[in-house]
């Protein structure tokens, strides 16, 4: 299948997409269509496990990558996770799910597709004859990073650098990425916000200069964001799979319509909810859950997006993000598909941090999604509120997705004429990768050692800590440097 640029300058295979990251005039690649998922094909889906599901739906967009050989990668990946299902539905008796997405290497969703990238990246070199070796920059908010870090150390012929912001991630998410093995990553502090850490990134991959002086070293330049196409469909595989399981539990009908509360800074988790409906997945309203930083709440509500507002640091730190970049492949869709017009959105938002849909662009965007914001308090209401009455202990960013699901859920319960369905939330992290966050949330007290909130944790929950969290407590701290963002690219020439 090719994919074409939302800004109007490029076609490529998927391959190319994934080995490119970005396209040349800086827009991000979209599939030319999208492919549909058949009725047969859903009925042989609920049959099988989570990397054969997985591999019928990405052989769709990777249709030059030969299926047996997709389908051992996929199964090799998620063999790395806990459990016998990378992806488990659990059902609640307040009668919404939780779709666990944080039992990988890293304790993160960004590993069910950041295990897969690997074998995506090394064969698209390998489709497209490429034998330089390969440069992977990344910014992070504190989940990619680690998930990268995890999945590329060690890996042969390829460079992994990653940018976090200083003090905008939590002290386990640091903790796993600065204790990071391997000689072939590197991870920098940046003073400032994730927005800084991931303008100072386009910055780079939208230099001519800045690309030249990587090939004279000998490499090639691409993402591990969900700017890269390769990052971003693996995430369509988890909502069909969800459904799926409904499907196969009995909890619904096939054909039956889904809502699903994704909590929401990047935009590229929720957006793979959109690829998977537009493929065909019967989902009815994509719940867009927001932290303090409610830059997409307000968008929804007016129309206007309006990136030059306060920064908030938040206990939901992956959500802290004012500038969406995963929003501009939406963008093209609610333009009908206008490169001209997205390109000129994303020109103002350059250079003024701002800009304005039209009265048809807005009534799209509010016909497809339903958004909504919490505040710190309500954060931990939910968690606390959620634990008391079901046992359940949630990370941060579930208690935002969960909070602006259950007050959507009252909302439609208010209108007798609305039409309600089966919700599911999207959760993205274990509790023990915000330990002191959750701890609070809990037990209203507060402690400065990560590893005593886990501990604490799980004296309270019973709940297993991960291995991953377990293996990071005594590592050395192997990176300690902090840089101003107008030096990042100075660090990246050190490194390579």
């Amino acid at each position: 299948m090719d994919l074409i640029s939302t800004r109007g300058g490029e076609r490529v295979t998927a391959a190319q997409a994934v080995v490119q990251g970005i396209a040349s005039d800086g827009g991000l690649f979209v599939p030319e269509t999208f492919p549909s998922v058949s009725a047969e094909e859903f009925e042989a889906m609920a049959g099988m496990d989570y990397p054969e599901r997985a591999a019928l739906i990405l052989k769709k967009y990777f249709d030059e990558y030969d299926g047996e050989a997709l389908l051992a990668a996929l199964k090799e990946a998620y063999a790395k996770f806990e459990g016998d299902d990378p992806a488990p539905l659990v059902r609640m008796e307040s009668g919404m799910y939780l779709l666990e997405l944080y039992h990988g290497p890293t304790c993160s969703f960004k590993d069910m597709a950041l295990s897969v990238l690997p074998y995506l990246l090394k064969k698209g070199c390998e489709l497209l004859g490429k034998k330089d070796k390969v440069f992977i920059l990344t910014a992070t908010s504190g989940d990619t990073g680690k998930a990268a870090l995890e999945n590329f150390a060690g890996a042969e012929g390829v460079k992994l650098m990653v940018f976090y912001p200083e003090d905008g991630v939590s002290k386990m998410q640091k903790q796993q990425m600065c204790t990071q093995d391997g000689d072939n990553v590197n991870v920098v502090a940046v003073r400032g916000n994730f927005d800084d850490c991931q303008t100072g990134v386009k910055k780079i991959f939208g230099s001519e200069k800045c690309r030249k002086q990587i090939e004279e070293k000998g490499y090639l330049l691409t993402s591990a964001n969900s700017v890269n196409f390769g990052r971003l469909a693996p995430q369509i595989c988890y909502y069909f799979s969800a459904y799926l399981d409904l499907v196969t539990s009995g909890q619904i009908g096939m054909g039956d319509l889904v809502d699903f509360a994704v909590p929401t800074g990047n935009f590229g988790d929720i957006l793979a909810a959109y690829y998977a409906k537009r493929m065909g997945l019967p989902v009815g309203t994509l719940i867009c859950a927001s932290n303090k930083n409610n830059v997409l709440t307000d968008f929804w509500r007016t129309g206007a997006y309006d990136a030059k507002r306060p920064f908030y640091r938040t206990m939901s730190p992956s959500m802290d993000i004012l500038i969406a970049s995963n929003l501009e492949r939406l963008i093209f869709e609610l333009t009908g598909r206008n490169a001209a017009r997205t390109s000129g959105l994303m020109e103002a938002l350059a250079k003024s941090g701002r800009y304005s849909l039209s009265t048809e662009e807005h009534r799209k965007l509010k016909a497809e999604f339903y958004a909504g914001c919490t505040s710190e308090d309500e954060t931990v209401e939910c968690i606390y509120d959620f634990f008391e009455e079901y046992g359940y202990p949630m990370d941060t960013h579930t208690g935002v997705a969960m909070n602006v699901a259950q007050r959507y859920e009252e909302k439609l319960k208010e209108d007798p004429m609305s039409e309600t369905h089966p919700i599911v939330v999207v959760s993205t992290a274990s509790p023990y990768k915000f330990p002191q966050d959750v701890l609070y949330a809990l037990t209203g007290n507060d402690v400065k050692d990560s590893f005593k909130g886990v501990k604490r944790i799980h004296l309270l929950t019973a709940m297993k800590v991960p291995d991953p969290i377990k293996a990071v407590r005594y590592k050395p701290i192997r990176f300690k440097t902090t840089v101003s963002a107008e030096k990042m690219f100075d660090e990246v020439l050190k490194f390579l």
